[in-house]
């Protein structure tokens, strides 16, 4: 059986990502707390406020800390929808584990659920990554920006 190897190294963009992506979670998760438990705003609500303030702490992170290029810097309303999007097909993503996990093999909703927050980590990385943070050029509108 061959044996898979991880690299040496992780790409320094892939630790900042997960610091970004662990910032983002707190911001999304302390917002939901703070709506739910002190605004008394609804469930649905609160959710909704924690993801948009999480998506945009982790689309500013990623745009200003975690890659150095950008493939639609020149247009950051595409940009960040288009960060959103893929942010949301993750969600997606998650929802998928949790129903076969749990529905079809009977897994534990919490173990399945760790097992989905990594799929979707890596999904979310590898996607943003390649679509909107690439190093080539995309028609002329690549940014670089300083790390």
């Amino acid at each position: 059986m061959p044996i898979v190897r991880l690299p040496q190294q992780l790409p320094a963009d892939f630790i900042r990502y997960f610091a970004a992506s662990l910032l983002a979670l707190a911001v999304d998760t302390g917002t939901l707390s703070l709506c739910l438990r002190v605004l008394h705003l609804s469930l649905a609500w609160s959710a909704s406020i924690g993801f948009i303030l999480g998506a945009s702490v982790a689309y500013l992170l990623s745009i200003r800390w975690v890659f150095n290029a950008r493939a639609f810097g020149n247009t950051p309303t595409l940009e960040f929808l288009s960060f959103v999007a893929i942010g949301i097909a993750g969600l997606g993503l998650t929802q998928l584990v949790l129903w076969l996990g749990v529905t079809r093999l009977g897994l534990l909703a919490e173990a399945v659920k760790l097992a989905a927050a990594v799929l979707t980590f890596l999904f979310n990385y590898l996607v943003r990554k390649s679509l909107l943070f690439a190093t080539t050029r995309r028609r002329g509108t690549t940014t670089e920006t300083p790390v």
